[in-house]
């Protein structure tokens, strides 16, 4: 490849292939990620999602997961994916619309709303994919997305796709919500406040209880995504809108089938009006193939073990409130978290991805989280237990964080 990247057309930049333009775009791109040190790569793994599992080729606890319940591997969640491969195939062979729609998708979508408490639910094929497709289905341009500062990227990258006007309000806070919601409402057809349940790099849960009054107020409506609160969360295990007794004023309740309910795949939550609009607009769910009969089935025997077993919940909040305080007691403080995700914020990404690789040499897997997934200069780690982790394993990850912490 020759040049570099000046003012002019490609042709007077580049006297390269095409190949060779493609490849030096990438090594530019992938230079300057280096320099600001966050480059990524992907780990290898091997074995079933569990407590334990090899990371690398290092046989290690596994504290970076979102298998929160320990499902992905249980035998009645196994079976029943084994079982629809076996009956049904291992791929729908369509989109919904075409000839995706199962019996199994149909099952599982009713049993969804019967769990949640809502009219209907509609499977997408990931929770990044849900977001994508509900925002631009209830807003256009004439509207606004009232969004808090910290919600998840697909939410963010909803927002872009609906056209609307898009409005961030500071974290976690009902007044400044309230202050954008007095000025934005009167100049807009219709307002959507958005809101993540649990916050997936800060473990808090949104002040749904407070928030939501206020969107009520002003006649917004209102979407939250539990993906890390559907399960793990409520007296039931429905989530954060249940643990804070808000469940019937959530509008859109986004979650996923791929952390809790050790499956792949997501749902939207809500009425039949919202299940019927989505089918015909949300591009996300009308042009991708249908999820896959295994994954559907698997998701059908997880939720009647979430039903089921109010002890994995009960465990899995039990080991991170654990953690927290075996953390406290080193002088590490885990604030905002208060759930099952607990971020130990280090600052500089070099020094918390080095404290990463040595815990896995140690044999502990907590993933370094850096900007952009996380503020600049607030790089940590993010440290998931599981329901079915040993005490013994949680109070000797919080010694080995806080000796590599205070090595680094």
């Amino acid at each position: 490849m020759g040049g570099s990247r000046v003012d002019g057309t490609a042709a007077e930049i580049f006297d390269g292939t095409a190949a060779e333009i493609l490849d030096g775009t990438a090594a530019e791109i992938l230079d300057g990620i280096r320099e600001r040190g966050t480059y990524r790569r992907m780990r290898i793994l091997d074995g079933a999602q569990a407590p334990r599992m090899e990371v690398d080729g290092k046989d290690v606890w596994l504290f970076a997961g979102s298998n929160y319940l320990d499902l992905a591997r249980h035998p009645e969640v196994s079976e029943a994916a084994a079982r629809a491969a076996r009956d049904y195939g291992c791929a729908a062979g369509g989109s919904r619309l075409i000839t995706g729609n199962l019996s199994l998708h149909e099952a599982l979508e009713a049993e969804l709303a019967g769990f949640l408490g809502t009219e209907s639910a509609l499977a997408f094929n990931t929770g990044y994919m849900a977001n994508v497709g509900v925002i631009p289905a209830l807003t256009d341009r004439p509207d606004v997305v009232v969004s808090d500062a910290l919600n998840h990227a697909s939410i963010v990258d909803g927002c872009r796709l609906s056209r609307a006007s898009v409005r961030v309000f500071a974290h976690g806070n009902a007044d400044a919500l309230d202050e954008v919601l007095r000025e934005v409402v009167p100049a807009h057809r219709r307002v959507l406040v958005a809101l993540d349940g649990v916050y997936s790099m800060d473990g808090d849960v949104a002040p749904l209880d407070a928030m939501i009054p206020v969107a009520r107020r002003h006649g917004a409506m209102v979407l939250v995504d539990d993906a890390h609160g559907t399960g793990t969360l409520g007296a039931s295990g429905r989530g954060s809108a249940e643990l804070l007794g808000v469940e019937a004023d959530v509008d859109v309740l986004m979650g996923t089938l791929g952390k809790s309910f050790g499956s792949f795949g997501a749902f939207v939550a809500g009425s039949a009006a919202l299940r019927d609009l989505l089918v015909n607009t949300a591009r996300s769910f009308i042009f991708s193939c249908a999820l896959a009969p295994p994954q559907v089935e698997a998701a059908r025997a997880a939720l009647r073990l979430v039903e089921r077993e109010p002890w994995r919940r009960e465990r899995l909040q039990a080991n991170a409130a654990r953690l927290r305080a075996a953390l406290g007691a080193h002088g590490i403080d885990c604030a905002p978290s208060t759930t099952h995700i607990v971020p130990v914020v280090i600052g500089d990404n070099a020094r918390t991805m080095a404290v990463c690789e040595r815990l896995l040499e140690r044999g502990f897997y907590a993933q370094g989280i850096r900007h952009p997934s996380v503020p600049a200069d607030t790089a940590r780690l993010r440290i998931t237990p599981m329901a079915t982790h040993p005490v013994e394993a949680i109070d000797a990850l919080a010694d080995a964080v806080a000796e590599e912490i205070a090595a680094a």
